[in-house]
């Protein structure tokens, strides 16, 4: 748990967990907060500095995969990831358009504790 993680990350969205991306991407990521994925999310360095230090330091492992796009430049979407693609195989294109999904990126729409890091498929329910 990372109290400036917790508030900045999901004052928009979920914070994702930081296993979720390596290192790289990470860094990435809190390096260009000034176009997030369209948006400015831009922080005071000092945040800045600690949130990246903190999902530095918890990103994932061999678990992750492959987490650099075919240029070798580091991935910044967990819906692009390797892991991410092999668990959610089986998801229907169209099962992400759903109104009730919206997005890959939506990760509570289906796994009810996701906030909480429990991604257990046990608990999965694909909303309708």
């Amino acid at each position: 748990k990372n109290a400036a993680f917790e508030e900045e990350c999901a004052s928009c969205h979920m914070a994702y967990p930081p296993q979720m991306l390596d290192a790289n991407s990470w860094r990435a990521v809190m390096n260009g907060l000034s176009k997030h994925f369209g948006s400015d999310a831009s922080i005071d360095e000092k945040r800045r500095v600690a949130i990246a230090d903190f999902l530095v330091a918890h990103s994932g492992g061999r678990k992750t995969g492959d987490t650099r796009d075919a240029r070798g430049l580091p991935l910044l979407r967990i819906t692009e990831t390797a892991r991410f693609e092999k668990k959610h195989r089986e998801v229907a294109a169209a099962t992400w358009q759903r109104t009730s999904i919206k997005s890959p990126a939506n990760c509570t729409a289906c796994h009810a504790q996701a906030a909480a890091g429990d991604y257990n498929e046990r608990s999965i329910r694909i909303p309708k």
